[in-house]
């Protein structure tokens, strides 16, 4: 057995010792496991692990938390990570998005799209909480969740047009007069549409979405197109769960996840992007934990900050291999 063999092996063994809502991925993405055996791995996430954990903390009325985007009560129990100060990510948008992120089946979810129409609204201006509100960033995991569960989004999706800035991209601060495309805003935005496309079929926004792609890929997912110098020093920094933050890995990995939804070839500008994630595989294999992002969580789920990182490994593969198979 030569070397590499060896490490991707171990690699594998690794990542598959893992809770429920990434075993089904290493499987089905990784591996190409069947059918039958990631879809049986993917149903225990409501059953086991993480996910239930989650669900024991949706309150009776649908929400997390007491809240929409933020807690609406001290909670008991909870973990602080880092600051304590920093952005709560316990409150519904946060816990739905991630139940979603980690595979539960809508099914698995009840009534609970009911429950939050019915009992959720938004800190902002106290808008219902399925319509939305002015933050991009909110407004896309909104439309990806309400898709996931269900829901006619299709007047959401359709703000992502009206609030399209000129250079293609979006800014959470449009409302305050901001005219140019923050990174952060449009890779969430472009997450938010795509996982909208996928689930519904309704393919009018491709044009928008492509607009978007092209603002990161003219910035070759790093730099401003100005001065050619690195945005600023989070491109670099990986973290799992990444929740609203932009890194160049996360940033591939759409990409890859948009080239197979479209079926067209990884854009040759993608390459920086791709170094850069190269460069920062650790000497084993892995990807290590830039993070984890400072704030309140229920538990937590991934390593401290300098530790191998499952999520982030699994992400790092898959978008090598993709990139590498397209250029051999």
């Amino acid at each position: 057995m030569n070397a590499q063999k060896e490490l991707d092996e171990e690699l594998t063994e690794w990542l598959l010792d893992s809770d429920p809502s990434l075993r089904w991925r290493v499987e089905r993405d990784l591996l190409g496991a069947s059918d039958i055996l990631w879809e049986a791995t993917r149903a225990k996430v409501a059953t086991q692990g993480f996910g239930v954990r989650l669900l024991s903390k949706q309150d009776a009325d649908g929400q997390w938390a007491g809240g929409a985007h933020f807690p609406g009560r001290a909670e008991l129990g909870i973990v602080v990570v880092g600051n304590p100060e920093a952005q709560p990510w316990v409150a519904t948008s946060w816990s739905l998005s991630q139940l979603r992120e980690w595979g539960v089946a809508a099914e698995a979810m009840g009534d609970t799209a009911e429950r939050l129409d019915a009992n959720c609204r938004w800190e902002y201006d106290d808008l219902p909480f399925w319509q939305g509100e002015v933050d991009v960033c909110i407004n896309a995991m909104t439309l990806a969740n309400g898709a996931w569960l269900g829901r006619d989004m299709s007047q959401l999706a359709d703000w992502f047009a009206e609030h399209q800035l000129a250079d293609g991209g979006w800014n959470c601060e449009w409302e305050l007069g901001k005219t140019t495309s923050s990174f952060h805003s449009t890779l969430n935005a472009l997450l938010g549409l795509l996982e909208w496309e996928q689930r519904t079929g309704d393919t009018h926004l491709a044009e928008v979405r492509h607009r978007g792609e092209e603002y990161l890929l003219e910035r070759r997912l790093l730099h401003r197109k100005s001065t050619g110098q690195v945005v600023a020093p989070f491109v670099r920094e990986f973290a799992e769960p990444a929740r609203h933050r932009y890194s160049a890995l996360r940033a591939l990995d759409y990409f890859r996840r948009a080239s197979e939804h479209d079926s067209t070839e990884p854009d040759a500008r993608l390459g920086d992007a791709l170094r850069l994630a190269v460069h920062k595989r650790h000497g084993d294999g892995t990807w290590l934990q830039d993070g984890p992002l400072d704030g309140i969580v229920w538990f937590r789920t991934e390593p401290d900050h300098g530790e191998p990182s499952k999520a982030l490994t699994l992400q790092g593969l898959l978008v090598t291999r993709w990139l590498e198979a397209a250029t051999s």
